[in-house]
């Protein structure tokens, strides 16, 4: 592990210091400061300013729309936006960018990645991602949405469902069942599959948040072009699995940033409701930034293989399971402290459906309450701590595997 940063660094971090005191309002206090309708336009209009310099897809070539920088350049480009309270990208973006657009840049054919790509980097193309099932969340191999090539398309039916952004999406990347009695991970496909035709039904799904970006999605003879496979027929698992890997790398990076900032909230939240000096709580909060620095470490650690080239795997588990578990203990703390309010919180809730709240956000009822919501279905979502700790028993640790109902 490499706690390091060689010196030339030092000059791209200015670069991009420079950028932000170019192109944020005077005044700039974060996202967090803003409400949910000026963070939206903020957002939007903040992605075309990435965009123009190549940042929203910094470690892309640039005859795809992105910056060419190096892995290590990504990784201190990541930092300061973070620190600066700004977004990485916009609506349906980590979707888009950082997992089908990361994975056709390896694995997609020329064809794809001229076609794609560029309309990725504009927002033409907004993506979705269509994995998990009702009988197949965690255990994604037990999936049963199945397709079959008919002429020059696809024609697929089944269902999936926690489809996160599927309304504002109009290209999902589906796993499907390509080979009829296939079982577990043989015989699935990858398909780039558009959202916007008569054959797909898509239905928000109500949170307890609040929020209704998950969706079930329905399939009744919906077509995709036959060309529209990532890597070729029954490479679905190998392709998924690869995306996985690309979802959790970058994250290494952001993470501890993140939840750094949630953890001083924390503490500042302890010491205004004068619960500071008690000894409990003054234990808690030692372990949750013990936590946080053990998360650092292990970013770090992530993050000195990353910038080898290597490619995040099965040990990309242990850093989902510890944030995941992290995130819940900690704003399950910061609810405790609020006492009977959490029952009726005020204040600005959470924009952000995902990880912390914003850094800069106001230290609200509302805020923790509606983060501590999110925690709980971060153990959830992505792999259950369940499905983690088994991954990480068997296929790290070598352990023996759990037997299976034949």
């Amino acid at each position: 592990m490499d706690i390091s940063y060689p010196a030339e660094t030092d000059q791209f971090r200015e670069e991009i210091r420079a950028f932000l005191r170019r192109e944020l309002p005077d005044g700039w206090a974060g996202l967090g400061a803003l409400d949910e309708d000026a963070a939206k336009e903020f957002t939007a209009w903040w992605r075309t300013r990435l965009a123009s310099v190549g940042y929203l897809t910094p470690s892309w070539p640039t005859e795809y729309g992105g910056a060419g920088l190096s892995r290590l350049q990504q990784v201190v480009l990541s930092e300061e936006l973070a620190g600066a309270g700004v977004p990485f990208n916009g609506k349906n973006d980590n979707f888009s960018i950082k997992m089908i657009g990361n994975l056709l840049l390896r694995f997609g054919t020329e064809e794809q990645k001229s076609h794609f790509l560029p309309r990725i980097v504009s927002g033409e193309d907004r993506w979705c991602q269509g994995f998990s099932e009702p009988g197949a969340g965690s255990d994604l191999a037990g999936l049963r949405t199945a397709a079959r090539l008919d002429g020059a398309e696809w024609v697929i039916n089944g269902q999936k469902v926690w489809t996160s952004d599927a309304r504002t999406a109009n290209w999902m990347f589906v796993l499907a069942r390509t080979e009829p009695g296939s079982t577990r991970h043989h015989g699935i496909s990858m398909l780039l599959v558009p959202v916007e035709q008569p054959g797909i039904d898509i239905r928000p799904i109500k949170m307890m948040t609040g929020g209704d970006n998950f969706n079930e999605v329905f399939f009744d003879g919906a077509r995709t072009a036959a060309e529209n496979i990532v890597i070729g027929p029954g490479e679905g698992w190998r392709a998924a699995m690869a995306l996985l890997g690309l979802e959790r790398g970058d994250e290494a990076a952001t993470n501890p940033i993140y939840f750094k900032a949630e953890v001083d909230r924390l503490i500042q939240l302890a010491q205004e409701r004068g619960r500071s000096d008690d000894p409990v709580v003054r234990d808690q909060l030692a372990r949750a930034y013990t936590r946080g620095e053990i998360m650092r470490y292990l970013g770090l650690r992530t993050l000195t293989g990353w910038l080898k080239g290597e490619v995040p795997g099965r040990d990309s588990s242990i850093s989902k399971l510890y944030w995941s578990e992290h995130h819940k203990t900690t704003t399950d703390l910061g609810v405790t402290l609020l006492g009977a309010e959490a029952l009726a919180p005020t204040g600005r809730w959470p924009i952000r459906h995902y990880r912390a709240d914003d850094p800069t956000a106001p230290n609200t009822a509302a805020s923790w309450v509606g983060t501590w919501m999110t925690a709980i279905s971060g153990t959830i979502y992505a792999g259950t701590s369940e499905v983690q700790r088994n991954i990480l028993s068997e296929a790290v640790l070598g352990l023996p595997k759990e037997p299976r109902p034949s």
